[in-house]
């Protein structure tokens, strides 16, 4: 097969931020961020999706990258499935967290009885469990088994990767990954939900293709992620079928416009335009509020509860993210509030004391 035939493109989007999670003290410095493009092809040879214009050397994480989820209570009860898993394949097995982030998770299982250690380039804390760097054979750390959190979809060559992970663990163990749903993203057209620094984007049919032995697969948080519990000693490179072909719907960017018209076209009680707020200051955020002044539609402010990110301000569009609190002073009653994550309206909506026109952003919901 040559390369031209190779590689099947199936989705393109133009200079964004290639780092979704870094928080910026300035607006200029957040509208002048580094970005790159995303060419997302099917390796027809191995079945796997990747975006072929990615550059590793863009992107740096460091201790402005700000991606803590758990301060969400219904984040947090999705790291209690996750516990269940773990209690499932890993008790009494000592681990290892590649990519721990900021250590929540990590210190979650030591308090639960877990052996556990991490290394990770943007843990700030002090926990001497937790290595501060990015990972590396060399490091010289091993366990019985591996977490692979929202790791895998950042890794050049993903399968070069789990082979260098295997290798450092000694040939074998156990490993539970965990990562973005492909099939989700296109069933519900989340172009949103495509970034930069995801440099993948996976079928859980992808990982029985890579491993030979499979415990436990599926999906959880809504369908959002999926998850594998694998035997690292019978990892393998995948190789397609025909029956494995990716296709994003013909329209799936056609909700860009549908929103953007609602922000352009809301007007309230009094005649004036419905301010429009944006509900997480993440990645989906990132993109959406991007894709929002591209389609000359404003919107008036970026909501979050993470206090890492108030006061700063996001990647692509330059706007400031605000502390519910201080949000909902500006807000008048009945603005369009655009939820970035269907998965915490309930939770908004409590938190916003139920004010709001919310507006979860999928094609079925727009």
């Amino acid at each position: 097969m040559n390369k031209l035939s190779r590689y099947r493109e199936i989705y393109r989007a133009e200079q964004l931020p290639v780092t979704q999670n870094r928080m910026f003290t300035t607006q200029t410095e957040a509208l002048n961020c580094v970005k790159g493009d995303v060419f997302l092809v099917q390796d027809m040879q191995t079945g796997l999706i990747f975006n072929r214009a990615f550059k590793p050397e863009l992107l740096e994480y460091g201790s402005d990258y700000q991606n803590e989820q758990a301060i969400s209570s219904v984040f947090r009860e999705h790291l209690d499935e996750v516990t269940e898993i773990m209690q499932c394949h890993f008790s009494g097995k000592s681990l290892i967290e590649v990519g721990c982030g900021k250590g929540f998770f990590l210190e979650h299982l030591a308090l639960n009885g877990f052996d556990i250690k991490g290394v990770d380039p943007a843990y700030e804390g002090k926990n001497p469990a937790i290595i501060k760097a990015s990972f590396e054979p060399n490091l010289g750390i091993s366990a019985e088994a591996v977490i692979l959190r929202h790791v895998l979809e950042h890794i050049p060559d993903p399968v070069a990767f789990l082979s260098a992970v295997k290798k450092a663990n000694g040939g074998g163990g156990n490993i539970y990954i965990e990562a973005p749903c492909f099939d989700w993203i296109c069933k519900n057209y989340a172009w949103f939900d495509i970034y930069y620094e995801h440099v993948n984007y996976f079928w859980l049919q992808d990982f029985y293709r890579m491993f030979e032995k499979v415990y436990e697969a599926g999906y959880f948080f809504g369908g959002q992620y999926l998850f594998v519990v694998a035997d690292l000693a019978t990892l393998r490179c995948p190789e397609s079928t025909e029956k494995e072909i990716a296709e994003i719907p013909v329209d799936f960017a056609s909700g860009v416009h549908a929103c953007a018209d609602i922000i352009k076209n809301s007007i309230s009680n009094n005649g004036a335009f419905r301010q429009s707020a944006v509900w997480g200051g993440a990645s989906k955020g990132v993109i959406f509020t991007l894709f929002m002044q591209r389609a000359k539609a404003a919107i008036d402010c970026v909501i979050d509860i993470n206090p890492a990110k108030q006061g700063k301000y996001i990647g692509g569009s330059g706007l400031l993210v605000y502390a519910p609190e201080d949000a909902l002073k500006m807000l008048e009653p009945g603005s369009n509030v655009f939820i970035m994550n269907s998965n915490y309206l309930s939770e908004i909506i409590t938190q916003s004391e139920n004010k709001y026109n919310y507006l979860m952003v999928s094609h079925e919901k727009i």
